[in-house]
């Protein structure tokens, strides 16, 4: 299957990462074993390849796919792990009301918040990656609009756009106790100030809610 950009994976080594809310001002450590994630945001040539659809407002094949729901994000990581032969990393046993995650399985999936953040930081310590304007599309440099994907500098491991461009979902609960089902969104997007383009930030939206600044990237469990 030719997908192009979008399903490409990289080799995300193991690590430590502490994750930090400004809402409450909580910091926590996470102990991250090794895994694959995806070099580029799922694009949406990817997504309509895969699904039939193509979402959003702006289009383009080489632009990450956007205006998709967490819902649209985990069936399209079974879709794309029935087509590649993978195990799906998902069950519905409720359609969709409820959804659970087959940490055995080999497909594809999203990446938890702090495998993400790990991965986003790539071994440094500072708020980003490197300098902003080389690294991400934001909203000092994106002229309003979204990017094709990869047309900034990875990080040091070769992913790239884990800043800027569009936010991406994550498999994550926000806060439960107050948000209920609301997930985790990281990394900013092209509408962004610089204050939210950073490997700390944590948004939050309903899990089926479309907005046109997120899309996605799909993660796998190493030795899947």
């Amino acid at each position: 299957m030719d997908t192009g950009p979008g399903n490409e994976t990289i080799a995300v080594p193991p690590g430590r990462v502490t994750l930090s809310d400004r809402r409450t001002d909580r910091r926590w450590s996470v102990e991250v074993a090794p895994f694959h994630l995806g070099r580029f945001q799922v694009t949406q040539a990817l997504y309509e390849q895969l699904t039939g659809e193509r979402p959003g407002s702006a289009h383009g094949d080489g632009l990450p796919v956007e205006g998709v729901s967490w819902w649209d994000a985990v069936r399209f990581c079974n879709t794309l792990s029935e087509r590649a032969g993978f195990t799906p990393a998902y069950r519905f046993p409720a359609g969709n009301e409820i959804v659970e995650w087959d940490r055995s399985a080999d497909g594809y999936r999203l990446p938890t918040e702090a495998e993400w953040e790990h991965a986003c930081r790539s071994g440094t310590t500072g708020p980003r990656y490197g300098p902003l304007d080389e690294i991400a599309w934001h909203r000092a440099n994106s002229q309003d609009r979204l990017h094709e994907v990869g047309g900034k500098q990875p990080n040091r491991w070769g992913l790239y756009d884990m800043l800027g461009n569009v936010w991406e979902w994550c498999w994550d609960l926000y806060d439960p106790d107050v948000y209920g089902t609301y997930r985790v969104l990281r990394g900013g997007g092209w509408f962004d100030e610089h204050w939210s383009c950073r490997a700390s930030v944590r948004r939050r939206s309903h899990p089926t809610f479309q907005v046109d600044d997120v899309g996605f990237r799909v993660a796998r469990s190493a030795g899947r």
